[in-house]
């Protein structure tokens, strides 16, 4: 319906007044480029995406210290807090991207979600700074020296529910904003396509501004004026910034829902099971297909029959029970197309390279877990010991680490590499994350040297029985371990955002791309399981255990060996993943910019929206 309105209003006005992307206003009218859309649209998503990310980090980056010093958790319930909290805020996204694209569109469950998103800010503020919601203060001079007050069934109740009411909110966010900032700018149009490039240039600046605010002035706020005030400012900031995009709502253009692509998989998997026992034909022409002109209509091309996972090619048998003779249109459970086919092909041959990026997923976690809470037990003062930095505020130093990174790699390391290998990329996705995998060894490894350090000189000065006794060693020897996990998420993270949507099929780039989310989201939950299987048998028959609440007691060295070693055994898996994973055709994602042949290649939207997932 909004394609014939599109058309008629294009005949009667003429193609430059109207996009010829498809977008529409919110009531399915074609819009005018002059009316909608462009950088007077941008504007009010950028400044919502500063303040989101102001407020997610200036939760996540301090969490474990707030559960352990307010709270009062240990050292291995806190961080499994943190790193389940987290897990579910990167799973969430793949229902928002559902329903967004099956149901209720971008705008509608972005702005549903958004307001989800501060009731649970405005929650958790409430949680922070009523004393009722919160165990009394505790250490010296108070009725709990030792901080052995647990929070009450009700405590504990009330900041859960606001946590995990923020990550429902944000499922509905995240894969939305971005794509509805892109949604602004026509493709068909070459100023506007020009536009686009700048516009996710000043998304991928709101997205680190707005992190290293978080990950500096918020966190100082945090530890040093107080957790009701670190709370209340990103809570306000997030209510204006959501104003700010509902005040912008009659400059935006709106893409129409375009189904979801699990059903179409759904509907592959089905037709195949069902044809399980009928013999393939010999000659793949014969399978079912529909005619160029349908694809020409859709500006798209059908997908040719491949060899491999020939048991779902069953699904576009024709037989006489499936409909494909008939004047109706066969069902999407008894008969798909090859196109539907090999789209699903495409899908399923990237899990094991999925499954791969578990492990390093699992270490990422540990910046904002356990490598804070070794942060806490070091001297943090600098400038004369005027000035105390905050633990979490380390992790700024990834995100800027990642950013050089990204910009050495583009410049330097990747022309190089071009002219060395002739691969317009350089080096290929695949091994693009195998150095990543390389330098999370690295990183474990220098982080189990480092905590060794810390250990031997906690021992020296005989502080190892002494829980909260700061260490006389400057909290800077952990700035490799932080530093470097920038460069590893350089090639990993950013190789492993473009891999899952360069392999995806076109019709399903939202499905590749939320690979990604996934694979955060179950790393972080194997981090949980990891480090509550570490402690409970290194714990067993009498033993001290690895991961203690006094950590000059614990055994971290151990646990980042261990994960070194993991490391290396997921790296191995790696090499056979990759012997045996055939690549799609290349697909080129190159905008032409205007002059000289030249080109730029084009950041995909809800590629960028997963460059958070780095931070």
């Amino acid at each position: 319906m909004a394609e014939e309105r599109l058309e008629a209003a294009a005949a009667a006005a003429g193609d430059d007044d109207y996009t010829q992307d498809g977008t529409v206003d919110l009531r399915g009218n074609p819009v005018l480029r002059s009316k909608r859309g462009g950088w007077k649209a941008c504007g009010f998503v950028v400044v919502y995406e500063v303040f989101e990310r102001m407020a997610y980090y200036g939760i996540s980056s301090n969490l474990v210290l707030y559960l352990t010093t307010k709270l009062h958790q240990g050292t291995v319930s806190s961080a499994n807090n943190v790193t389940n909290w987290v897990g579910t805020i990167w799973m969430t996204p793949i229902v928002g991207a559902y329903i967004a694209d099956a149901h209720l569109g971008r705008y509608r469950t972005f702005m549903i979600a958004s307001l989800i998103y501060l009731i649970g800010m405005s929650l958790l503020t409430l949680a922070v700074s009523v004393p009722s919601l919160k165990p009394a203060k505790c250490g010296a001079g108070t009725a709990d020296p030792g901080c052995s007050e647990e929070a009450s069934s009700l405590q504990l109740g009330v900041f859960f529910l606001a946590l995990y009411i923020l990550a429902v909110g944000t499922g509905g966010t995240k894969p939305n904003i971005s794509t509805i900032g892109a949604d602004q700018f026509d493709d068909h149009h070459p100023r506007e396509r020009r536009h686009k490039l700048s516009f996710f240039n000043w998304w991928m600046f709101s997205i680190f501004f707005g992190t290293l605010f978080a990950n500096t002035v918020l966190v100082y706020i945090q530890d040093n004026v107080g957790w009701t005030v670190g709370y209340a400012l990103p809570t306000l900031g997030l209510a204006v910034s959501i104003a700010i995009f509902t005040a912008g709502t009659p400059f935006y253009r709106h893409k129409p829902t375009s189904g979801s692509s699990f059903a179409k998989m759904a509907g592959v998997i089905v037709a195949a099971v069902r044809k399980c026992a009928v013999a393939a034909p010999a000659d793949p022409r014969e399978l079912h297909e529909l005619d160029a002109e349908h694809y020409a209509k859709k500006k798209t091309a059908p997908l040719p029959h491949t060899p491999h996972l020939r048991a779902l090619s069953k699904a576009a048998v024709k037989t006489a029970g499936s409909g494909s003779g008939s004047a109706t249109a066969p069902s999407r459970w008894s008969l798909s197309t090859v196109t539907q086919v090999e789209e699903t092909k495409q899908i399923l041959k990237m899990l094991p390279v999925l499954a791969i990026t578990f492990v390093p997923a699992a270490m990422m976690a540990q910046v904002n877990t356990l490598f804070v809470k070794q942060g806490t037990t070091l001297d943090r003062h600098v400038g004369g010991g005027r000035f105390e930095i905050p633990p979490a505020s380390l992790q700024g130093f990834v995100t800027v680490s990642m950013l050089v990174s990204v910009v050495l790699y583009d410049r330097a390391f990747m022309p190089f590499m071009r002219r060395a290998t002739k691969n317009p990329r350089g080096i290929s996705l695949l091994q693009r994350m195998g150095v990543g995998l390389v330098i999370h060894i690295v990183i474990m490894g220098i982080a189990s040297v480092t905590e060794r350090h810390r250990l031997a000189v906690a021992r020296e000065h005989g502080i190892t029985d002494s829980k909260g006794t700061t260490i006389p060693l400057s909290i800077f020897i952990l700035l490799p371990q932080f530093v470097l996990m920038g460069v590893a998420d350089a090639f990993l993270e950013v190789a492993k955002i473009e891999f899952f949507y360069d392999q995806a099929p076109e019709g399903m780039k939202s499905l590749g791309t939320s690979y990604a989310m996934t694979s955060l989201g179950v790393g972080n939950f194997l981090s949980s399981l990891l480090l509550s299987t570490v402690s409970h048998v290194t714990s067993r028959h009498g033993r001290p255990g690895w991961i203690l609440n006094n950590l000059n007691a614990s055994r971290l060295d151990h646990y980042f060996a261990f994960f070194a070693v993991l490391n290396c055994v997921n790296l191995v898996f790696f090499f056979l993943v990759c012997r045996l994973y055939v690549y799609n055709a290349e697909v080129s994602h190159v905008v032409d910019v205007g002059g000289g042949g030249g080109g730029e290649k084009e950041l995909k939207p809800k590629e960028v929206a997963m460059v958070e997932a780095s931070l």
